[in-house]
């Protein structure tokens, strides 16, 4: 007999109402695509016309589209070539040899592999939802390798069972005073002073997390059967944006605690509504979470077309939430290589240089993916 969940109060702190509810792009859409033929051709150089995409109302394209999908095929030319082995240059393209830009895939990037590997599916470690979910968003809250090290090498194997505030405080509080950084730089977590009302930034997050577990979250998350109601219970939460229930619904769903497709729902993130917003002169009625539905749907079409060899990932095609993420990393290269196309925020430089870390990974993936047998077979083949 399933053991009845306490109830949640459907009001936020202070009495404001819950957040309203996001519309995602749910089913595929049908949409013709027109490709115009080269209007001219000078100096080695072809200019095309806008690509129309045909919906309510046609959507026009920019130069950056094509840069979209050639920038996802040779960064994942980048990735099997570091996989391989092979010495450097891993690329004839200047600026990805010199900024740094994410994997095309989400899960392939180095703090997803080893969340996956190192925090989720560990044999040492409890495996019940609870203690998964405690360490899934003790890991995500700071995002920093770093961090995670430092609590096991102070509390050893990290569980929810042997957590106690005050000693987290303590070994975190100590590191920042040595001038270590616990965050990571991918992006801002927001303080939580008025939600917890604690002074230190790791404090109110700690608090957030035994809110979490307090509220049995975990055990919600396990019952709960789409991708967008997962979403929805981690964004009533208090410094829980759209851009973090989203980030920590697809860390979550690389556990066994849900089992959502990737292709179900997607929230685009600030970077990626600024590529958006760079690809397309004008969406033609299609709003931003079917942009990216569009870029899912044509991939196959779109590579064959450009003459791209795109290799996926052992078979596994883009996902809603990696071409949301190469939205925003393509919003970083045409800062640089189509310096002409504004986007939102009017950036014009990429902060991050690229410097290669030399340690290889050994790469796993969720095993409900069934990559990880077709890796082992290619690796004992080679």
């Amino acid at each position: 007999m399933r053991k009845k969940l306490p109830k949640v109060a459907t009001t936020r702190p202070g009495g404001r109402p819950p957040k309203p509810r996001i519309d995602p792009a749910r089913a595929p859409l049908q949409l013709g695509l027109s490709v115009a033929p080269l209007a001219s051709e000078a100096g080695g150089i072809v200019v095309r016309n806008p690509i129309i995409l045909r919906h309510l109302t046609p959507a026009k394209t920019s130069e950056v589209y094509e840069s979209y999908w050639r920038f996802a095929a040779e960064r994942q030319n980048i990735f099997f070539r570091r996989t391989r082995g092979e010495a450097r240059p891993w690329t004839s393209n200047a600026v990805l040899a010199t900024y740094k830009f994410t994997n095309a895939y989400r899960a392939s990037d180095r703090a997803s592999q080893y969340l996956i590997r190192h925090v989720i599916y560990r044999a040492d470690l409890p495996s019940s939802p609870r203690e998964v979910f405690f360490r899934i968003l003790l890991f995500k809250l700071f995002n920093r390798v770093e961090t995670w090290e430092l609590l096991e090498q102070s509390f050893g194997p990290i569980t929810f069972a042997d957590y106690r505030f005050a000693a987290y405080d303590e070994v975190l509080a100590r590191a920042m005073r040595n001038g270590r950084r616990i965050y990571s730089a991918a992006y801002i977590m927001p303080p939580g002073w008025s939600a917890f009302g604690r002074h230190a930034k790791h404090q109110n997050h700690l608090l957030l997390l035994e809110r979490m577990m307090a509220d049995w979250l975990p055990e919600r998350l396990a019952e709960t059967r789409t991708m967008q109601e997962g979403f929805e219970r981690l964004r009533a939460y208090p410094t829980i944006g759209d851009f973090l229930a989203y980030q920590f619904i697809t860390d979550i769903n690389y556990s066994a605690i849900t089992d959502f497709s990737e292709m179900d729902f997607v929230v685009p993130g600030p970077g990626a509504r600024d590529g958006l917003r760079k690809c397309f002169a004008d969406p033609g009625g299609l709003n931003e979470p079917e942009l990216i539905r569009l870029m899912a749907d044509l991939q196959e079409q779109e590579f064959e077309r450009l003459g791209l060899e795109f290799q996926s990932l052992w078979g596994r095609r883009l996902q809603l939430i990696d071409c949301q993420n190469l939205f925003c990393e393509v919003d970083k290269y045409a800062r640089v290589a189509h310096p002409q196309i504004a986007g939102r925020t009017g950036r014009t430089r990429i902060k991050q240089r690229f410097e290669p870390i030399l340690k290889p990974i050994e790469f796993f993936y969720p095993p409900k993916w069934k990559l990880n047998e077709k890796i082992r077979a290619e690796a004992t083949a080679g």
